[in-house]
């Protein structure tokens, strides 16, 4: 049996409105992605794809040892010495990584990560961190919004 051809296109818009409507990924699953990719840049030292997953505003905040860093640019500014290190290598914990959703849009994502990090022929220092990072949805995709680094305690 043929359908009509103004009932098969009424058939093929509406599957097409259903796939169209909300195809959003989960954002818990863009913030672990939109992190990946980071630590991946900075491991390969390449500042330009750091800069392209940071969101691109004066609010941007990063803590770092204690000090509040405001905007892309500083952000990259101090980035930059950090990469000069003979040795910059992030081992985020994916597997300990807990999502906090805020909304479709936006995302935390926490994790412990270890940094090893030499500057001198030295063995390299291994450091333990929690990072909480704030992901949001633009309309360039999902960038980080803000940064947060502290020493990891042990319990």
């Amino acid at each position: 049996m043929r359908l009509p051809r103004a009932l098969m296109g009424a058939v093929l818009l509406g599957f097409a409105l259903i796939a169209s409507t909300d195809c959003r990924a989960d954002p818990a699953q863009q913030a672990r992605a939109t992190y990946e990719a980071f630590a991946a840049a900075q491991n390969r030292h390449d500042l330009q794809a750091v800069q392209d997953l940071l969101l691109d505003s004066p609010t941007f905040l990063w803590v770092s040892d204690g000090k509040s860093i405001w905007g892309r640019a500083a952000t990259l500014q101090r980035m930059g010495l950090f990469q000069q290190a003979r040795i910059w290598q992030v081992e985020p914990e994916l597997a300990k990584a807990v999502p906090v959703v805020l909304n479709e849009r936006a995302a935390f994502l926490h994790l412990p990560l270890e940094l090893s990090l030499a500057f001198s022929q030295a063995e390299p220092e291994r450091l333990r961190f929690l990072v909480s990072v704030l992901c949001v949805e633009t309309a360039q995709g999902w960038r980080i919004a803000a940064l947060f680094t502290t020493t990891e305690k042990p319990e």
